[in-house]
């Protein structure tokens, strides 16, 4: 087992980041689902390369449910970089075969989505998408010591042990980065927080962000919870924010929450600023909610789509082409995560015939000595805690679309 106190990576400004989140995902899913690509229990694969040869990949996420946004993002991010990747000759000349599982943020259906992916051969898996299940599956992946890359689970329990790294930011790390980056941006002085108590992501974001607040000149003014059985009416809540001359209110919740927060502020005429973190990605796509509310809301995400550098434009470009949509971070942290394995794949020179346990124990080596340049960061390393170290960014909704700060 990984020691308990990770080492917390220093965010400053220039690495003031979200979702990775990473999002993301606690034992609280989002409620609003997106338009489903599979059924419940159907896999998802690639074009298949020749069997016999070909290392074989897993995925899992929620493909289906209230979290199905996040699921399907990642699954069609991993997609784009299989195929990718095995038009460009593969991993050390191998090709990819690649599985994605739907568990629809549940985790006795990602465990059990766990075990159909050994049984059709799976020797490494990137997953799962939300922390719940990433910890439940963690538990058997360390037991049979096969290689986990979670692309945005963010929960400290998602990297307990030495077969797990992710792509995504901690949620601690999250809360530590958006307190640095509102004091050093000074954004605000006066800041009011609402978050979910009942839910891992939300609750872990609040603690750290709390008391990073204090060193960067923030004064918390209101500090109001929901949970998970009082999370559609907030003018309790929105009030004391507004009562107490907040400049600013960090909501570090899921999308579907901010959206009647942003909604409800609106009813009550409190015109104010928001800023979230990576839960907040998907705002844009709720069911009936005014956008025009969202203008100028603020989220710390690893990925803007309208960025300009190459990759990120390329990796728009086709995404939109196969999807019919503009890709969010959990896109972007499924594409790097593929990514990542095959760069560390190949510093191993790993052989698609060796098998789980042995790519395992070869990769928990690699993913340490490895440097990408991925759409969620530039020169983005690993360290033996299986957290990443990389600069993240912020982006503003504007005109209803993501806009790098």
């Amino acid at each position: 087992m990984k020691k308990s106190m990770k080492r917390l990576l220093s965010l400053g400004m220039a690495v003031a980041m979200a979702a990775s989140l990473t999002a993301c995902g606690g034992n609280t899913s989002p409620s609003g689902a997106a338009d489903t690509k599979a059924a419940s229990g159907e896999s998802t694969k690639a074009p298949e390369a020749s069997g016999e040869g070909a290392f074989k990949i897993g995925g899992i996420g929620p493909v289906t449910g209230g979290a199905a946004i996040y699921g399907q993002a990642v699954m069609r991010g991993m997609e784009l970089a299989v195929n990718e990747i095995n038009e460009a000759g593969g991993i050390n000349g191998a090709q990819i075969e690649y599985n994605f599982q739907d568990d629809e943020h549940d985790t006795e259906k990602a465990v059990n989505a766990y075990n159909t992916l050994k049984d059709w051969g799976m020797q490494m898996l990137i997953g799962a998408v939300t922390s719940a299940p990433t910890i439940a599956v963690g538990a058997e992946t360390n037991n049979d010591n096969m290689f986990q890359l979670t692309p945005s689970g963010s929960a400290d329990d998602c990297t307990k042990f030495e077969n797990q790294f992710r792509v995504c930011f901690s949620d601690p790390n999250q809360g530590v980065a958006s307190a640095q980056y509102i004091g050093e941006n000074k954004l605000a002085t006066k800041v009011a927080v609402i978050y979910d108590s009942s839910d891992v992501y939300s609750s872990g974001i609040h603690d750290k962000f709390v008391s990073e607040a204090a060193n960067q000149g923030l004064e918390i003014v209101s500090d109001e919870a929901f949970t998970a059985d009082n999370n559609t009416n907030f003018s309790v809540q929105l009030q004391k924010a507004q009562d107490s001359g907040a400049e600013l209110v960090f909501l570090p919740i899921y999308y579907s929450q901010a959206a009647l927060i942003l909604a409800q502020a609106d009813q009550i005429g409190y015109d104010t600023q928001f800023f979230g973190c990576d839960g907040l990605d998907g705002l844009l796509t709720v069911e009936n909610f005014d956008i025009s509310l969202a203008e100028n809301v603020m989220l710390l995400t690893p990925f803007a789509a309208d960025a300009e550098d190459e990759l990120t434009k390329k990796f728009v470009e086709a995404y939109k082409t196969n999807y019919n949509e503009v890709p969010n971070q959990f896109a972007a942290d499924g594409y790097d995560a593929v990514y990542a394995v095959k760069a560390a794949a190949e510093k191993a020179g790993l052989t698609p015939d060796m098998d789980a346990s042995t790519i395992c124990e070869a990769l928990k080596t690699a993913m340490t000595e490895i440097s990408i340049n991925g759409l969620t960061g530039e020169n983005m390393k690993w360290t033996a805690d299986g957290e990443p170290d990389k600069a993240p960014k912020a982006v503003k909704i504007v005109n209803g679309i993501y806009t790098a700060m």
